[in-house]
């Protein structure tokens, strides 16, 4: 009986010196490579839940922006939306949405992987031996906060690697969603889905041919990633700093979407010039007589030959309203997968 009781003492003594070692382990810095696999989880179920309730004005965006300057469709986003709800249905607002979801989880997961490892970088390159070893056993919202100027050289960084895999899956979305269901209106090839885009675009132009449109993608994606990932940093700092935290966990949930529709809106309207040429020099088979494409520069001068500056910025209003939920809701989602998981 004693040696039971004596064995029963040893084990809770036991468990009781083994808890706090446990929770040591449990609490142990994830190593880079896990953190690496988190950003791309986390960044592709971001732009995920983020497609889905963007397409729609990013359909009326697209069909706004690609319309003949001359002879346009319509008279404006809610004219397009009506329009196309009318011939089309509802799905016809999700026309093509497939590649650009598979696309939006590898944009912002490549968006979100480079943020988070120039950052690293930069921690890295700049911090003495000892900083390093301090840093490399601290998790990551503990990690000190670097500075504006550098934030926005990550986002900008993450945004030029982001356009060489963004620009095919544009190339692939923007040749769907200009297609009307208006049997009038003649087009040179009426594409039957995105696997039709592929292997039409494979088979006529090779590998080359889904990065028509690449120069203005990076220009867009450059300048944009720094305005997405600077102004919601910025905003974000404003509101820590009115609540005297360095902590993005003690934000609510409202700010955290107030910084990212702002990121959002910042982004869009900022580059929507160049977003404009992209979307017109990966139409222009679908949408011009002459099979030879335009260039950069020849696109631009085109669109202020026909339209003025107005023509750069048709459905910049609808484009930036759109922004304002989406990138709330992929930072919202980002954040809250990065604090419960991380």
């Amino acid at each position: 009986m004693e040696h039971s009781q004596q064995n029963q003492t040893l084990t809770t003594a036991a468990t009781q010196l083994s808890a706090p070692v446990l929770q040591q382990q449990e609490k142990q810095p994830k190593t880079n490579f896990r953190r690496q696999l988190d950003d791309l989880l986390f960044g592709s179920i971001s732009g995920m839940v983020g497609k889905f309730v963007e397409y729609p004005f990013d359909t009326v965006k697209v069909r706004l922006q690609t319309q003949p300057l001359d002879r346009p469709y319509f008279t404006g986003p809610w004219h397009c939306f009506t329009s196309t709800i009318k011939q089309e249905g509802v799905r016809g607002l999700f026309t093509g949405m497939a590649s650009p979801m598979v696309g939006s989880m590898v944009e912002n997961a490549a968006l979100f992987f480079g943020y988070r490892q120039v950052q690293r970088l930069i921690r890295e390159y700049s911090a003495t031996p000892e900083q390093r070893e301090t840093m490399a056993a601290m998790s990551e919202s503990d990690l000190p906060p670097l500075s504006l100027p550098q934030l926005v050289l990550a986002g900008a960084t993450s945004g030029a690697m982001a356009s060489f895999v963004l620009t095919p899956v544009e190339l692939v979305k923007c040749k769907l969603q200009v297609q009307l269901a208006d049997s009038s209106v003649q087009r040179l090839i009426q594409y039957r889905g995105p696997m039709h885009v592929i292997t039409y675009t494979l088979k006529n132009h090779g590998l080359g041919g889904f990065y028509r449109g690449y120069l203005a993608t990076l220009i867009r994606e450059t300048g944009g990633g720094a305005f997405w990932f600077g102004v919601y940093e910025y905003v974000c700092a404003q509101m820590m700093k009115r609540r005297n935290t360095t902590n993005k966990k003690d934000l609510t949930a409202p700010e955290l979407m107030l910084a990212g529709g702002l990121g959002g809106a910042g982004y869009n309207f900022s580059f929507y010039p160049v977003d404009v040429i992209k979307s017109q020099m990966q139409t222009d088979q679908e949408l011009l007589a002459s099979a030879r494409p335009r260039s950069f520069v020849q696109t631009a001068r085109e669109i202020y030959a026909g339209a003025g500056i107005k023509g750069f910025y048709r459905g910049c209003g609808i484009t930036v309203a759109r922004s304002l939920p989406t990138s709330a809701i992929i930072f919202l989602t980002y954040e809250t997968l990065a604090d419960y998981f991380g």
